[in-house]
């Protein structure tokens, strides 16, 4: 079948929409829910913000500190200003912030397509399900790339999850392997999708133009120096499959959770910050660039090694703060922040060094301020101290974390975690 879609608002002109539906589905204010976890979220920031010379909030440079690392405060604009509300927040510092990481670190996004340019063809497969090829053309010409769609038989999905498929194992037939078992999620009540990340952007750095980026930049010229990369092209194509999403009949769109593990949670986060038509982000094992906090730049993966491995992933930008993270003007748990009202999910395991699980939990630990504003900063932590217990899933009413024991990968105890999480309720 063959359609065309007109494309909803993303970004900041959704923020104010997600709010409302939040209200409108009960969410709690702080007032209604006190809770030890929210207090200490607030006095985080509260208690540990150092003082400029004249006695006031140090302004672009406000910090605040996490178990002893000092990062930025998401809640103090550039100019100084303290951010003590949501419409702040969602009209003035979060605007900032997604400026800030698009200059900084993950490069500028692709343009949202027009109605016209984005088609959408999809085909049943033998097993069950869809594959939909999604057309985009831009200035320079046409890209596409492909989702596959499985939903569980006889029953409406309790919600449904979308993978960012960094390594292109999701096939045509529904396999079983812990990175992506199908068969479980669908048992589970779930729907899911896999969308092909090698086809939006080519995991190299010879060729990761050629699939989306190329539509849109002439070939024969370079990439503006705060252009995105390949992880900001994912995260785009991430948005381009929820255009599909929010008109197929089978999936519930207010359900839908995008999730990624190691590189794909660096973009399924970056995607979440910019698309507020996610109800749901799940960064599992995501490490540097994703939810590990950038200025622990000496614990696992550093900025200086992940942009000389992986040179196609962000902007020449991002290079410019290897061995000097302090001087970045944001750190991850202010993307983390970015998803509120939505849902952050935060899986990390304990033998995974490279992706530094400690920087990951205190970025975890530094978005609930934000998730304050609007009621929900439980963090669903029995306590701030590192370690938290191994193998326990922590859920508040929007922040959900656990510590699986073992190494970096998503396996079925995270799978587990996630399908019994009740990810998409208050």
């Amino acid at each position: 079948m063959h359609r065309r879609i007109r494309v909803a608002v993303t970004g900041l002109a959704a923020a104010g929409a997600a709010l409302t539906l939040a209200a409108a589905a009960g969410v709690p204010v702080a007032a209604e829910h006190p809770s030890p976890q929210r207090t200490a979220a607030v006095a985080l920031r509260a208690d540990d913000k150092p003082l400029d010379e004249d006695g006031s909030a140090g302004g672009s440079g406000a910090t605040m500190s996490l178990n002893g690392t000092r990062v930025p405060d998401p809640l103090v604009l550039d100019n100084g200003d303290p951010v003590d509300s949501v419409d702040d927040w969602e009209h003035q510092r979060r605007p900032e912030l997604l400026e800030a990481f698009a200059d900084h670190v993950y490069g500028h996004t692709l343009p949202t397509p027009e109605p016209d340019e984005v088609t959408f063809d999809d085909q049943p497969l033998s097993e069950g399900g869809k594959k939909v090829s999604i057309e985009v053309t831009g200035p320079e010409g046409s890209a596409s790339f492909t989702l596959r769609l499985f939903v569980p038989d006889d029953t409406k999905p309790k919600g449904t999850f979308l993978l960012i498929d960094h390594r292109g194992s999701v096939g045509d037939e529904p396999g079983s392997s812990g990175y992506a078992p199908i068969p479980t999620i669908l048992d589970a009540g779930y729907a899911f999708v896999a969308l092909d990340a090698g086809e939006i952007a080519p995991d190299d750095p010879g060729s990761y133009r050629s699939g989306v980026i190329d539509a849109f930049y002439p070939s024969g010229t370079e990439l503006p120096d705060d252009a995105g990369r390949a992880i900001s092209a994912w995260a785009w194509g991430a948005s381009r499959a929820m255009d599909y999403l929010q008109d197929e009949p089978d999936i519930d769109p207010d359900k839908v959770a995008v999730i990624g593990h190691s590189r794909g949670g660096k973009a399924a986060l970056w995607a979440g910050a910019q698309d507020t038509r996610f109800p749901v982000i799940v960064s599992n094992n995501s490490g540097s660039t994703g939810a590990k906090l950038a200025r622990r730049d000496d614990a696992g993966e550093s900025i200086a090694a992940i942009t000389d491995a992986f040179p196609h992933w962000f902007p020449p930008t991002y290079s410019d703060y290897a061995g000097n993270a302090d001087e970045l003007p944001v750190d991850q748990h202010e993307l983390l922040a970015l998803i509120a009202p939505g849902r952050v999910v935060v899986g990390s395991a304990t033998e995974d060094g490279n992706a530094d699980p400690q920087g990951e939990f205190l970025s975890y630990l530094g978005a609930a301020p934000v998730y304050d504003l609007y009621g929900l900063g439980e963090t669903g932590l029995a306590s701030q101290s590192w370690p938290p217990t191994t193998d326990e899933r922590f859920r508040g009413p929007a922040m959900s974390y656990h510590l699986r024991s073992g190494g970096h990968g998503l396996d079925d105890a995270d799978w587990d975690i996630y399908l019994t999480g009740n990810l998409f309720k208050r």
